[in-house]
């Protein structure tokens, strides 16, 4: 049974790249997006690890946090804070909350997220530096942590295709070249 993780992050598309990064590498994972529904969310799933960011709408992380380490439901739960503040600005005391790390968004890199929710969870597994058999496969390592709009090209023209047996190159023998007016 895959191990369960709560991402509580209140920006959509972080959201989703977590949950997406982590369920390609096995993880049955929820999202919320406020303080309110990571504590329903959190007493719901009984998770293996929280994924918490702090500057949350309705309950800041913080407080969550709290609320989960004095109820049966959230006391043991392994809960790992991710935030755009630096540690040193964060609220104090979350360390003596019993939290198994902390990292600043900006500073993940692309399979950092994995490789650290594997460690928590001791989860064996695939390291990130094995190769996969199929080339068409979505793996942890290409899909960014950090989103840019895709990239669009025009559609190269076709060129008027040679008759059997003509040069590469070289258009088909009845084809006539334009002529000048």
């Amino acid at each position: 049974m895959a191990k369960k993780i709560v991402i509580v992050e209140d920006n959509p598309a972080l959201a989703d790249i977590y949950k997406t990064r982590l369920e390609l590498v096995g993880y049955a994972c929820t999202v919320a997006y406020d303080g309110v529904e990571a504590l329903e969310a959190i007493e719901r799933v009984l998770p293996d690890l929280v994924l918490l960011d702090l500057m949350l709408p309705r309950i800041a992380g913080d407080e969550v946090l709290r609320r989960m380490r004095e109820s049966g439901w959230g006391k043991d739960t392994k809960v790992y804070i991710i935030s755009n503040l630096n540690e040193v600005d964060a609220p104090k005391g979350l360390r003596q909350m019993g939290i198994e790390g902390y990292a600043v968004k900006a500073n993940l890199s692309n399979d950092q997220l994995d490789r650290t929710v594997d460690s928590i969870l001791n989860k064996v597994g695939q390291s990130s530096d094995v190769s996969l058999e199929m080339s068409s496969t979505v793996t942890p390592q290409n899909v960014p942590l950090a989103t840019t709009p895709p990239q669009t090209t025009a559609p190269t023209p076709i060129e008027e295709m040679p008759s059997p047996g003509a040069p590469i190159g070289q258009p088909a023998p009845d084809a006539s070249p334009p002529q000048p007016k």
